[in-house]
Formats: C-alpha cells, sequence, structure tokens
C-alpha cells in the first residue's frame, strides 16, 4: 500500500549550512542521448575499447531521468572510447540475490567495468566484488556497507543538496503563491539530501515561502516506479495552495509533470537528474521550470574511461558542482531572467560563504 508522509519544512536563512559550487547553467545530453528509447548503442557497438555492463535500477533505461542519465554517459563512451556493452534491469522488489546474480553473469562475461545504477546495489556489489579481484566496479550512489574497503570498487557520489538549493532559488523567485513543494521517491538519507539543498534555496531567497513535503514510499524502492504515486503526492501539494513541485522519485516524476499540467496554468513542476524538459511530452513542457542535473552521465563516463586508461577510479569519489556534477537546465526559457539571480548563489557557494545541509 502506498504511504504518503507529510512534513511542512519552515526551516529560518539563519540555520542553513552550505559548501562548494561549478558551472551552474550546466548542460544535459540532448533528448536522444538521454531517452534510452531512441538508440540502443549497446546493440550496435562493435569497438575494441573497455566491455561495460551497465547495471540499471529500477526502472530501467527509458525512465527519462536516473538511469537514462547513467546510459548517456555510456553512450559516449561507446562513440569516444570504442566501448562495447552489455546492460541489466533491476525489477520492482526483486531479492538482493538477484542483482549479485546480475553482476556476477556481466563480471563472468569479461565485462570491465561494471557498474550499478543507483544505491541499492551497494550490498551486491561489495558481496561479488572480492570474487573478481581483476574486475573493476563500480555504484552510482553507493555506499560500502560492511566497510570492506575493496580495492576494486568506487562508489560514486554526488552534490545533489547543491544542485537542488539552486532550483531551490529558482522556486523562490518564481513563485506567485509564496508555497512550493517537495515530492520524494523513497524516505531515505540520499532522496533527503534533495528535500535539504531545495528547501535551503528556497528559504534563502524567502524563509517566509512554505515549503510542502511528501514522500511516495517510506522505504520501498518501489517509489522511484510509481508514476500514480508522483501524481497523487504532487496533486495534493498542488491543492493545499503551492504551485511549484521539485521531484527528485525517479521515473515517478512522470505522475508530478501530469499533474503540474492539469493543474493549469501558472503551475509548474522541476525534473531531476536529467534535463526532463527535452524528453517530456509536448502538453507538458509549458510546466517544467527546469530541472536539477545530477550528472550521472558524467561520473559513468568518467568511470569508463579510468579504466580504459588504466587507472581505474576507486573508493568514494564526489561530483559537486565544481567537478561539473550538478547544476540547473534552462530549457524552455523560462527561468532566463533569473539566471542571473540563481548564479550569484552559486558563486556564494563556491566562495564558501554558503554552505549546503545535507539533510532537512
Amino acid at each position: 500500500m502506498r504511504r504518503l508522509s507529510k512534513i511542512v519544512a519552515l526551516a529560518a536563512v539563519a540555520s542553513l549550512t552550505f559548501a562548494g559550487c561549478a558551472n551552474n547553467d550546466t548542460e544535459s545530453p540532448s533528448a536522444s542521448e538521454s531517452s534510452g528509447g531512441s538508440t540502443d548503442v549497446c546493440k550496435d557497438a562493435s569497438g575494441d575499447g573497455p566491455k561495460v555492463g551497465l547495471a540499471y535500477d529500477v526502472g530501467g533505461r527509458g525512465d527519462q531521468s536516473f538511469n537514462d542519465s547513467a546510459y548517456a554517459g555510456l553512450a559516449k563512451a561507446v562513440e569516444e572510447l570504442n566501448a562495447t556493452c552489455t546492460e541489466g534491469e533491476a525489477t520492482d522488489g526483486e531479492a538482493e540475490s538477484a542483482r549479485e546474480t546480475r553482476l556476477v553473469n556481466m563480471a563472468e562475461a569479461g565485462m570491465n567495468p561494471v557498474i550499478g545504477v543507483g544505491f541499492a546495489y551497494s550490498d551486491a556489489v561489495n558481496a561479488v566484488a572480492p570474487d573478481y579481484p581483476d574486475t573493476s566496479f563500480a555504484v552510482i550512489d553507493g555506499f560500502d556497507p560492511d566497510d570492506q574497503a575493496n580495492d576494486n570498487v568506487a562508489y560514486l557520489g554526488f552534490a545533489e543538496n547543491e544542485g537542488s538549493f539552486l532550483v531551490g532559488v529558482a522556486a523562490a523567485l518564481k513563485t506567485q503563491a509564496k508555497h512550493v513543494g517537495f515530492v520524494g521517491g523513497v524516505h531515505n538519507d540520499l532522496i533527503k539530501k534533495f528535500e535539504a539543498g531545495y528547501t535551503a534555496g528556497v528559504q534563502a531567497v524567502d524563509p517566509k515561502i512554505k515549503v510542502d513535503v511528501k514522500y511516495i514510499e517510506e522505504s520501498d524502492l518501489a517509489g522511484f516506479g510509481d508514476p500514480a504515486g508522483g501524481k497523487e503526492a504532487a496533486t495534493a501539494i498542488f491543492d493545499n495552495g503551492a504551485d511549484i513541485v521539485y521531484h527528485a522519485s525517479g521515473a515517478s516524476g512522470s505522475g508530478v509533470f501530469e499533474a503540474a499540467t492539469e493543474a493549469g496554468d501558472g503551475k509548474w513542476a522541476i525534473g531531476v537528474d536529467s534535463d526532463q524538459y527535452l524528453t517530456a511530452p509536448a502538453d507538458q513542457q509549458p510546466h517544467i521550470l527546469t530541472s536539477m542535473l545530477k550528472r550521472v552521465d558524467v561520473a559513468t563516463f568518467d568511470m569508463i574511461k579510468s579504466v580504459a586508461e588504466e587507472q581505474p577510479l576507486v573508493s568514494y569519489q564526489t561530483y559537486d558542482l565544481a567537478a561539473d556534477g550538478v547544476g540547473y537546465s534552462t530549457s524552455g526559457g523560462f527561468i532566463d531572467d533569473i539566471a542571473d539571480q540563481i548564479n550569484a548563489y552559486g558563486d556564494k557557494i563556491k566562495s564558501g560563504e554558503i554552505k549546503v545541509p545535507t539533510a532537512p
């Protein structure tokens, strides 16, 4: 059963704790790159470069979000590094052993690197990696649950709070209702980073703006593949008086866009991970204010390139604004008039004047 938990965040600017930045108007992959449905690079790849195993999280290629961004990095590696590849996809509610089997099959087939897309692969990678010491593994948003310090595993993390801060600034500058919202897919520490940064950005502009927060699921990863749940959560926030809703909910975000479109003129959604304006249906595009860009494509490509150069990434790697790891999009032109103001906040993050919180 879907569980919605609501939090109304009304923190004061004085309570903010903030850190580091980069190119605020980061370009995202083109629609053809980021939409997994338009091409199939693994089917056509025939180069002699690295052999890549890419294991998607729930929602898989075609989610117009997190997984598609990883696919864009893979596509770049096929083009620029002559890589070949194989893909796999997680399903809702699958056993941990299924993720391990997927990774083992890739390693046995000679894939190197093997990349798990999403923190849910952390346990599986840490279980499998010791048995394949000559294979490099990576986990997007990963962590070492057993503190094993495997020397053939890289944990590729992001400063999602920094990018979320910038779209929070955009929301605060554009809201007419002085009331905005956030929809998270799963109520875990990772997604709470998005919430924290967004709320901090909103209230850095105006601490009187109300921020409603809803999560689709408390712990079930199905919250990242539930468009109906995303629509339900966002609709409730719009009905409560908000005019802008930011989501960090993977494929569930399509429901958030539907809710914004149905809410009518003056209602906006903010996308996540990739420039979601580029892959949204035409009727939804006028309601997508901007997107927080989480450059999973950059991290995926960097991991593949490091293996190709025989200097594979290991341990924790953080992609923040300074490393072009996060940013925001300007497609549609809806925030062109406030870009200078958003970038000014970015400069304050770069200088250390603002340190963005990682928890609500």
